[in-house]
């Protein structure tokens, strides 16, 4: 397997202005090859010159006639596994890491359903490995139909008894809803440069899976504000942040090659996570 795609298509600059941090950075944006009609993959780098450098993947998937693939999520709820392994057994053609986990135990350490099976409950915030409520208030639905939600999170008790969800993972903080920019918490999870992986609904409800390396010096990573800013240069209307730092990845398989496309931040390289979200 390949920790990079080479191949590239002609490249082109994308000015996508970075207001949380007060700069404008002119992207060069670089098709991937992906043989498939729905989804579409491509990179933007900053270049060498630029003050804050970032290497960003986005997977955009187009749900829309005749387009008919499958979203959905894979879990372990007690052994981690790479996100490739993950998505190698799920014959996935993208996958991106999914919700924050138990690094030592494994398994979700926030409330997770698939299938309409309740796997785990959300930690207490006190617990270890455990995050707070302000920043797990937003929930990836996958519902009956099919369709792909990005919201404000529901109550679980909510989710346990609701018969319209196929799959839910909460996780956070929302980043957009309907358009606008949700307030966040002041803490050094939301202030400090990290990799991130996101997921992001656009208003022609185009899916985006979204992972920005960072802890390198060929990539910063975003802060929680200037990923919100980020994502609405790229016309996203609702947008969760996922667990990022070195579990962010994001792997693909066209039938011809698999790659993970992005540059995982761990010395080890890819990290082995809890879960994942994909398209199949």
């Amino acid at each position: 397997m390949l920790n990079i795609r080479l191949l590239i298509t002609p490249m082109f600059l994308v000015t996508v202005s970075l207001n949380g941090i007060g700069q404008n950075n002119d992207f060069i944006k670089s098709n991937i090859p992906f043989h498939d009609d729905c989804i579409t993959i491509y990179r933007l780098n900053t270049d060498s010159t630029a003050q804050i450098k970032q290497n960003i993947i986005v997977a955009e998937y187009k749900k829309e006639a005749p387009c008919k693939h499958k979203i959905s999520i894979a879990y372990s709820d007690s052994i981690l596994r790479k996100t490739s392994s993950f998505a190698v057994d799920s014959k996935a053609l993208v996958a991106l890491n999914g919700g924050f986990f138990d690094v030592e135990k494994g398994g979700s350490v926030a409330f997770l359903e698939v299938g309409g099976k309740v796997i785990s409950q959300t930690r207490k915030s006190k617990g270890k490995w455990a995050k707070t409520d302000s920043l797990l208030n937003g929930a990836v639905i996958i519902d009956t139909t099919g369709d792909l939600k990005i919201e404000r999170a529901k109550p679980v008790k909510f989710y346990a008894h609701s018969s319209q969800e196929e799959a839910v993972m909460i996780a956070g903080p929302t980043l957009l809803a309907d358009g606008k920019i949700i307030e966040l918490e002041s803490s050094d999870f939301v202030k400090r440069r990290h990799p991130r992986s996101c997921l992001c609904k656009t208003a022609d409800q185009r899916i985006l899976f979204i992972a920005i390396d960072g802890r390198s010096i060929d990539a910063n990573g975003m802060n929680l504000k200037e990923l919100q800013h980020f994502l609405i240069k790229l016309n996203c209307k609702d947008a969760i942040n996922l667990d990022g730092g070195g579990s962010t990845t994001l792997w693909m398989n066209d039938g011809i090659e698999k790659a993970i496309l992005n540059h995982p931040s761990d010395k080890t390289g890819e990290r082995s996570v809890s879960n994942i979200i994909y398209i199949k």
